[in-house]
């Protein structure tokens, strides 16, 4: 079976090495979606005597069939084939003849991208969120076995109040529960089912086609309507998830900093354990964070992942355009990334060692001037003289 859209004219080799890109590789992921997707449609179709029961069934065996392919890890998108839709739709007319060609009546690759797409996103959503969950889990837990150790606070980095190490993990703990809001923002905009749209204006309506059945088979909340609503939205959902990754990936790339310089011999306040580092190859007595380094540069590579679906997406009018086949591989770069820092944070929080003697000296006396002007203010004197008195005090 050749191209889903070929009409008899081969397409030049570097022609289709480029327009293809890694849709093979990236799409693999996309295999049970499209799967879930086609059993839908199957069923759709077969309620508006597209299909026969027998062909239904045939067409729903075939797809199981395939799954276990894929599970078994045998499933193949050949390049020839471009993408995940027509690698499915090549293995069913293999195994079923005519009845698998009847399978992509009434929609398009374009809407069949989407409703993958979106299927993931639910389920990508669900993972992130129960990685954040974890994290959060483990800053608590540091935050329990740091006790009441003192750590200075700081300020333009130079120290500035008086807190405690608990204090600070429970901070990044509270960021990342600020992240989850987002999370749900993002998988409200994958609830709206794109198939039956087609490539963008539906279907002739003498095909009957059913999209609130699709829909709730599918689990989504109802059709995204009307049909030319649908290509335009592609990015927006994209960048919602993208945008909470953002967030978690700055959250952790904060964190990282602080840990690289607490870990530092001038600060001294956490160790990371020797089989958490890496060496120098020049310098025998070298042992570098470099798990922390590479969290706060990767928190750059997710910002970066959601500017180029932004980029892409936002540049074009309405319709579809190939553009959009380049909105896959920063989003799964932008996610997979994201889960990556999320569950290094927790190991790393996991064996982090705090020396309580460093963060107990680190608590110079000036740390606690604003404390001594407040004393001052309940005695009666007004803040600015008590903050004037107080500064004099500490200046040099």
């Amino acid at each position: 079976m050749g191209k889903l859209w070929d009409k008899g004219v081969p397409l030049d080799e570097l022609i289709e090495a480029y327009t293809v890109g890694d849709d093979p590789i990236l799409d693999q992921r996309l295999v049970p979606y499209d799967l879930e997707g086609s059993r839908a449609h199957a069923r759709m179709l077969a309620s508006i005597d597209v299909l026969t029961e027998d062909e239904l069934a045939a067409l729903l065996g075939g797809l199981d069939a395939i799954e276990a392919t894929w599970l078994a890890g045998d499933f193949v998108i050949e390049r020839s084939d471009e993408d995940v839709h027509t690698a499915v739709e090549r293995a069913l007319v293999a195994a079923l003849g005519d009845v698998g060609k009847k399978v992509h009546t009434g929609r398009s690759r374009n809407d069949q991208v989407l409703v993958d797409l979106r299927l993931w996103q639910r389920d990508a959503v669900a993972t992130l969120t129960e990685a954040v969950e974890q994290c959060r889990r483990a800053f608590e837990a540091f935050a329990l076995r740091a006790g009441a150790t003192r750590l200075p606070g700081y300020t333009h980095l130079q120290r500035a109040m008086p807190s405690t190490v608990s204090a600070w993990a429970r901070g990044y703990e509270a960021l990342l529960a600020m992240d989850l809001p987002l999370l749900t923002a993002a998988e409200a905009s994958a609830r709206l089912s794109p198939l039956g749209s087609a490539a963008g204006y539906g279907v002739p309506a003498i095909l009957g086609t059913d999209r609130a059945m699709t829909a709730e088979l599918l689990g989504f909340d109802g059709a995204l309507e009307p049909a030319e609503a649908v290509q335009p939205s592609r990015g927006k959902a994209e960048a919602a998830l993208l945008f909470a990754c953002a967030e978690i990936a700055r959250d952790l790339g904060k964190w990282a900093w602080d840990v690289c310089l607490y870990v530092t011999a001038e600060f001294g306040f956490f160790a990371l354990p020797a089989e958490f580092t890496t060496g120098s190859s020049i310098m025998p007595q070298k042992r570098n964070p470099d798990v922390l380094e590479l969290t706060r540069g990767k928190a750059a590579v997710v910002r970066a992942a959601l500017s180029e679906v932004q980029e892409i997406a936002g540049s074009l009018p309405g319709g579809y355009h190939r553009d959009l086949q380049l909105i896959k591989g920063p989003l799964f770069r932008g996610y997979d990334t994201t889960i990556a820092m999320l569950q290094i944070a927790a190991h790393v929080m996991g064996g982090l060692q705090i020396d309580e003697e460093a963060c107990e000296a680190a608590m110079s006396p000036e740390l606690f001037a604003t404390e001594e002007a407040y004393a001052l203010v309940r005695e009666g004197v007004p803040f600015r003289e008590a903050y004037r008195r107080v500064g004099k005090k500490y200046s040099k």
